[in-house]
């Protein structure tokens, strides 16, 4: 059964993490995961090409600790997509999303990501071909339309198509995109957030799974959000301050447990750091994702300092780490102490 439901049936409140490029890599995937044990977790958005034809080891292996974790991919044509489906399958993928939102000019030239706003029933066509193909979830992640576009209209009728193809769960960044005119970036920020469109989405197809992302900041919002929607999807606040993610367990999944304690998580980092290191990597592909997690703490600026600059220099590794986090308490120290 998906994950999206409980035992009865019905959907469950999932946090997730967003996926993010040159963000959620599998060391942030680690990372994140050591202060969760349940947020859903994703993946790069990994074109479909790139998966059929490249190394696979390369793009699609990660660490058993991730789970559970879905695999986000761009493409639009139905053949190609099963034989994605079926290799994350096979890898051991939790489920499978299909990007129908990110506007860079990589995905327009290869007519996918927000491209798919503009036909609903392709998409519905490359969903089902998926879940025809596939055990696990299929889901599809998307904005509430593209450039000219009547939000109402054309979310309502990707969602409509989409749930006839047996979707498992939509979730939807509630802005418009723009093709032509805007930034990556500057679709992250400037286009207005909807957040009343969603509400009204999940009303219209309440027996649908239905998560929110787009501009939420902290957990008061995500149960704000959790009031009208089945999921909350955090982005950049879970990757710029990781720390909040140490309450999503008890907070959103209302678990007793108080999760592992920070010390823990550094030294269990600092411990894959090194192994990182071993097999070739560099401390800073692991450290660059920790770099916010003591924001706004005492001692935070020579954290970031030893984890961007300090890192680079031969030899960086699980030490690194923990000298940073024994300056971070001794800064507290002072700080209680004055």
């Amino acid at each position: 059964m998906s994950f999206y439901k409980q035992e009865t049936g019905k959907e469950k409140s999932v946090f997730a993490i967003a996926p993010m490029m040159d963000w959620t890599d599998r060391h942030c995937r680690f990372f994140h995961r050591q202060m969760s044990r349940h947020a859903l977790l994703y993946t790069e958005m990994v074109v479909a090409d790139a998966i059929i034809h490249g190394d696979q080891n390369r793009l699609l292996s990660y660490n058993n600790a991730e789970h559970p974790l879905a695999l986000q991919v761009g493409g639009s044509d139905p053949a190609k997509l099963i034989t994605v489906a079926k290799i994350a399958e096979d890898y051991g993928y939790d489920e499978i999303n299909l990007n129908c939102g990110c506007p860079s000019d990589r995905v327009q030239s290869g007519s996918f990501g927000a491209c798919l706003m503009q036909e609903p029933e392709l998409v519905s066509t490359c969903v089902a071909a998926m879940k025809a193909a596939v055990k696990i979830p299929v889901t599809v992640k998307c904005r509430i339309g593209v450039d000219d576009q009547e939000p109402q209209e054309s979310l309502f009728s990707m969602v409509s198509a989409i749930q006839s193809a047996g979707v498992d769960a939509v979730w939807v960044h509630a802005r418009m995109a723009w093709l032509k005119g805007l930034s990556p970036k500057e679709n992250r920020d400037v286009p207005p957030l909807d957040y009343a469109l969603v509400y009204k989405l999940k009303r219209e197809f309440p027996n649908l799974f239905i998560g929110i992302n787009g501009g939420i900041s902290n957990l008061s919002e995500c149960h704000e959000h959790l009031n009208h929607v089945d999921g909350v999807m955090l982005g950049r606040t879970a990757y710029q301050e990781p720390a909040v993610l140490m309450q999503v367990d008890q907070r959103i999944y209302g678990l007793e447990s108080t999760g592992t304690p920070l010390e823990d998580i550094i030294h269990i980092m600092a411990d894959y750091t090194n192994k990182h290191v071993a097999s070739g990597g560099k401390a800073a592909q692991v450290m660059r994702h920790m770099i916010g997690l003591f924001n706004g703490k005492p001692g935070a600026r020579r954290w970031r300092q030893m984890l961007t600059v300090d890192a680079l220099k031969p030899g960086a590794g699980g030490a690194l780490l923990l000298n940073a986090f024994e300056t971070v308490m001794n800064a507290s120290m002072q700080v209680e102490a004055a």
